[in-house]
């Protein structure tokens, strides 16, 4: 299976099942699509002779011919006999989403998690819960050493005193039983000061700072629970929480929604603050809300991707560029095999932890009692959920068997197949729209660049 396309003026085809991407010329890409469309090496040629020199068909069909027997241009689905292996690996859980705090001190108008509440109750984690929790991911770990914890809300600096006794504790098991913990902490901001950021510089290895872009789309989408906006607030604390982690470990990550579909002003702004880490990504929400994106806006949020791309691309020549999460792309190695058939190992390696100690395959499964795990105390009781998400990966959702992007999504997120078709089988559509266009824009990227 090859993949064709053009983009800013290049000719681009990646052959998916070995991950190799040729940027090449107009006979070339030309010869790549008849012989896609499986006709002969001797019938392409003939074709092509219309259009071409035999000089130029000849050495381009060469060039096809020698990539095709390196293995670079339609190869074989390796990955296909691997899952029956993939299935039955033993699994251990090397991360936790600990929800700190189910309570938040903004009103952000897209929030899933219902201003912190998860469709269930405000409260906060105890330190004992949290303690637990840490013990159980150690016991579960197997011989893996690097465990990660996200502090995560609501707004987890709203119990900022269990976070330091959490690390705390995370560090006295680290000696105990060889393990390293790997703190990461996303907050909306509201409450960041120095101490705040001396302590995360020192322990935690990436910080999330939410933030949407311009003033007016911020403070519309992300405003305090009375009306007034965050903007101003957070915006020099997190250029300054930035600055101090030396533009390195932490991102930027804003949510665009259908109210502000022209994002790449937005990710332009954030880099004009001085963000060189950023991420902005489109919401996704029942398409009753009025924020919503609706099928109809793909075709113009495409092109916010392309005009993002070349907008990259000219920042990056002349010595300002910056990162965008959705377009940095792996293109000699990648993830591992797992990854890239499953994802990112929710209900599996990966648990969200309520403030109550419940067991959820991901944060946003939280509160959908249907995939409630077990708890910190007993453990994971419904073994039926994770064989579940093991078993979900690109080859258990018919719609990944024909999509080029499927070893660079892994087959999208599970809850938002959840969410939208009431099984984790599927695809959310829309996602897998602007998931191609990424990758599209992201390979372009790095031809360009380097040229």
């Amino acid at each position: 299976m090859v993949h064709r396309y053009i983009n800013n003026d290049c000719h681009i085809v990646l052959d998916v099942n070995s991950g190799s991407v040729h940027v090449v010329d107009e006979i070339v890409y030309d010869a790549v699509g008849l012989l896609e469309d499986k006709l002969s090496f001797e019938e392409t040629a003939k074709i092509l002779s219309e259009t071409y020199a035999p000089e130029e068909v000849k050495t381009a069909l060469e060039e096809c011919r020698e990539l095709k027997e390196e293995g670079m241009l339609f190869t074989e689905d390796i990955y296909k006999d691997a899952i029956s292996h993939f299935k039955e690996r033993e699994t251990v859980v090397k991360a936790l989403c600990l929800h700190i705090a189910h309570d938040c001190n903004l009103a952000c108008r897209y929030c899933f998690a219902e201003e912190g509440e998860y469709h269930g109750r405000r409260a906060l984690m105890s330190f004992e819960v949290g303690k637990k929790a840490l013990d159980f991911l150690i016991a579960n770990s197997g011989n893996r050493k690097n465990l990660e914890v996200d502090f995560f809300g609501g707004e987890p600096l709203m119990n900022w005193d269990v976070v330091k006794q959490l690390v705390a504790y995370g560090r006295e098991q680290e000696k105990i039983h060889n393990k390293n913990f790997r703190f990461t902490l996303t907050t909306n901001g509201v409450l960041l000061n120095d101490e705040i950021m001396e302590f995360a510089n020192k322990e935690m290895s990436n910080v999330v700072l939410s933030i949407d872009g311009r003033k007016e789309i911020h403070d519309y989408m992300r405003p305090f629970r009375k009306g007034k906006g965050s903007y101003d607030l957070i915006v020099p604390k997190f250029q300054k929480f930035a600055e101090s982690r030396n533009q390195e470990k932490y991102y930027v990550r804003g949510t665009f929604t259908h109210h502000n579909l022209d994002f790449a002003e937005d990710v332009l702004h954030l880099a004009d603050l001085g963000f060189q880490q950023i991420s902005v990504e489109p919401v996704v929400a029942p398409p009753e809300e009025p924020y919503a994106i609706r099928p109809e806006d793909v075709p113009f949020i495409c092109e916010q991707y392309d005009i993002l791309a070349k907008e990259m691309i000219k920042r990056e020549k002349e010595g300002r560029g910056f990162n965008f999460f959705h377009f940095m792309i792996d293109l000699t190695g990648g993830p591992c095999v797992y990854k890239r058939l499953s994802g990112c190992g929710s209900g599996t390696e990966y648990l969200a932890v309520t403030p109550w100690g419940d067991l959820y395959p991901c944060h946003q499964f939280v509160g959908e009692e249907e995939y409630l795990m077990g708890n910190v105390d007993e453990g994971v009781t419904r073994k039926e959920i994770v064989k579940e998400f093991k078993d979900c990966n690109v080859y258990s959702k018919p719609k990944c068997q024909e999509c080029f992007a499927r070893f660079y999504c892994s087959g999208g997120c599970a809850a938002n197949s959840y969410h939208f078709h009431d099984t984790i089988h599927d695809v959310y559509e829309v996602g897998c729209e602007l998931q191609r266009k990424r990758v599209e824009c992201a390979i372009m990227i790095k031809a360009a660049l380097a040229d």
